[in-house]
């Protein structure tokens, strides 16, 4: 992208200079251009060049105020086709915000326009050709006048130009975008202590919805680039509305809400138009774009893979990981129920949303139903699902057939019936009854608890795997090296050589399910047997062990980290060890405090995102997060067990 200023002021000269550089470029975007010259400007070049050309302070600002129009309206129940629009403004920006809202379905009998003199009358002389067109016969010559009724109040003038006593004048429910900076043509304070039923929308960022035209520019000539379209038509300024208006009402990624400091953004009153940091509508909006550039025949190099082009625009922005969006693809194939055991709290559930939204799994939410049926109205959370509480009685019965199956398996090993019972009241072993009666497919718990008592119960009643005899726990870590698994970082404090021997087996059938071929590395703190002390000779015994044993599995150490992870390093001082030549991704540490305290650290400092830690060794998915993990881990660990469900439902037709 180029910012080029052109030194002219004649239209003639400025239309020859932009067509005589236009070759250089794949499209052209006009900033600050003034009425009528712009129109003129945008016309010719339009006509006479075979590259998008876009006027961003006519076309972006009516895409993304006619989005967040088609928002407020939906949410006061009322059609554009019907309702009385006064736009304040006659500039490029007014004309083409109003265009766009009539081809939207607005009457042009409804909208009334004003500039500097007033109501822009039928009867008023030397009009534009541009005001003409919106010339109003309506008995009405002042703002003030014009104010009256109205539904909508559209301002691209100058600040403070609407007073309270206009504001109260307008109908019920209005919808007024004052979008004049840096002051805007009533302030949102004043107009929100002034009407409580207003809608109310600025150009500035600290207020609620924001106008904004970095929300259109980029996405839209990205779709129009991608296609080589050789302009930007109605119809894809129409594609980037409802593309833009659609992205409104789904739910809101965890780190928008952190960015712009919200609990919970949901579509509502104060959210009609996504926030300009949303990393969504790079992957969104020009999709978008390109299918209208398509259908309208303007597009040149159509796309014929929509979900890879979609992969494309995700690794050009950064946006996640091909781990991560590999793994979300593979759950959608064959969703899953999943139980959130601790549905009642905030974050859990909004992971619950995103995963039923995005279609990854089926939610069952455990918790206090009343509690969850109020986070859910406050998310905008309207799906479906399925609320249990334990501890009712409306759940009784299910409770005491679960405990009938716990005590029968537990009751030579000190348990009770009537504790069987007390048991099945608390959500962690009820949710694991779920899964092991087949209820659910999955269960993702250990949002509000310590991971040990949250992994007791689990380990009571879900079995391990078929010759598993010490379950462990890995992380994904997602590093700038690519994905790497860290094990074991939750379960064993001071594993054996035989323990160590098994988790080295158990990860690596994970990262065979990641479709990656494990070369593992055991770390310690000497390198083949450099020192003697008790951790390196174990280490030594679980290789020696497995190269005996699996000696297909590529396998070595001990080594140090740093000679694990610089193949170069390694090559040169043992040129005998089996990961000469290859990249590891797997770690398997020592003991817990290694393993734990390397996560956490690459985490926190790097900003590493992991997965995990993941369960190894049950016979089910189940799968226990980190005490306060973030909505995405949480997201991200739910697609991870669907997979696993799935991966075992797989094993068990065979």
């Amino acid at each position: 992208v180029f910012d080029i200023e052109v030194y002219v002021t004649d239209v003639d000269k400025f239309v020859e200079t932009v067509k005589a550089i236009a070759p250089t470029f794949g499209g052209i975007n006009l900033e600050d251009l003034k009425a009528p010259e712009a129109f003129e400007i945008e016309r010719r070049l339009k006509e006479e060049l075979d590259i998008p050309v876009m006027h961003d302070d006519q076309h972006g600002t009516a895409i993304i105020s006619a989005a967040a129009l088609i928002n407020a309206l939906e949410i006061n129940g009322k059609n554009i086709a019907e309702v009385q629009i006064v736009v304040n403004g006659a500039g490029a920006a007014a004309i083409s915000c109003t265009r766009l809202y009539l081809a939207l379905g607005a009457k042009r009998e409804n909208v009334v326009m004003c500039d500097s003199k007033g109501v822009i009358r039928k009867d008023r002389d030397n009009l534009t050709s541009q005001k003409e067109e919106f010339a109003s016969d309506k008995n009405v010559s002042s703002l003030e006048e014009a104010m009256h009724n109205a539904d909508v109040f559209i301002g691209l003038s100058k600040g403070n130009v609407v007073t309270p006593e206009m504001l109260l004048s307008m109908a019920k429910n209005p919808i007024v975008f004052a979008m004049a900076n840096p002051e805007p043509e009533i302030s949102y304070d004043l107009a929100v202590k002034t009407r409580e039923d207003i809608i109310m929308a600025t150009g500035r960022s600290d207020h609620p919805n924001q106008v904004n035209n970095v929300l259109g520019f980029p996405f839209i000539f990205r779709g129009a680039l991608d296609v080589r379209a050789t302009k930007i038509n109605e119809a894809m300024k129409l594609a980037a509305v409802k593309a833009l208006a659609d992205l409104a009402k789904k739910s809101v990624p965890e780190q928008v809400n952190i960015v712009y400091d919200e609990i919970s953004l949901s579509f509502g009153k104060d959210y009609i138009i996504p926030k300009p940091f949303d990393p969504r509508l790079i992957y969104e909006i020009p999709p978008a774009i390109a299918k209208a550039a398509m259908d309208s025949g303007v597009a040149k190099e159509p796309i014929e893979d929509w979900e890879k082009y979609r992969e494309e625009l995700m690794d050009r922005s950064g946006t996640g990981t091909k781990e991560i969006r590999l793994l979300h693809n593979r759950a959608k194939k064959d969703p899953k129920k999943i139980v959130f055991a601790e549905a009642d709290h905030l974050d859990v559930l909004k992971a619950a949303q995103r995963v039923f939204e995005e279609k990854i799994g089926f939610p069952i939410l455990l918790g206090r139903k009343e509690l969850i049926l109020e986070l859910k109205e406050e998310l905008g959370f309207d799906g479906e699902v399925p609320i249990l509480d334990p501890k009712t009685d409306e759940e009784e019965e299910k409770r005491n057939r679960y405990a009938e199956v716990f005590w029968k398996s537990r009751q030579r090993k000190g348990v009770t019936l009537f504790e069987a019972k007390k048991m099945m009241r608390e959500r962690n072993y009820f949710a694991a009854m779920m899964v092991n009666s087949g209820e659910a497919d999955a269960l993702i718990t250990g949002y509000s608890r310590p991971y040990p008592s949250v992994v007791r119960p689990i380990l009571e009643l879900i079995e391990k795997d078929k010759g598993v005899t010490r379950v462990a726990a890995a992380n994904l870590m997602l590093t700038k090296q690519g994905p790497m698994f860290l094990s074991d970082t939750t379960i064993n404090v001071n594993p054996t050589a035989k323990d160590l021997a098994k988790i080295t087996q158990l990860t690596s059938a994970l990262a065979k399910m990641f479709g990656m071929k494990p070369n593992i590395a055991m770390l310690g703190f000497s390198n083949f047997g450099s020192t003697k002390s008790e951790s390196s000779v174990k280490i030594r015994e679980a290789i020696s062990y497995i190269h005996r044993n699996h000696p297909s599995v590529i396998v070595d150490g001990e080594l140090q980290a740093d000679f694990a992870l610089n193949p170069e390093l390694l090559a040169k001082e043992f040129p005998f060890s089996k990961l000469n030549g290859k990249k590891v991704n797997v770690l398997i540490f020592p003991n817990l405090d290694a393993a734990n305290i390397t996560y956490k650290l690459m985490k926190q400092i790097n900003e590493i995102e992991s997965i995990g830690p993941i369960l190894l060794g049950m016979s089910k998915p189940v799968h226990i997060i980190q005490l306060g993990a973030s909505v995405d881990e949480m997201v991200n660990m739910a697609a991870l067990a669907v997979v696993d469900a799935q991966n075992r439902a797989v094993i068990k037709k065979a």
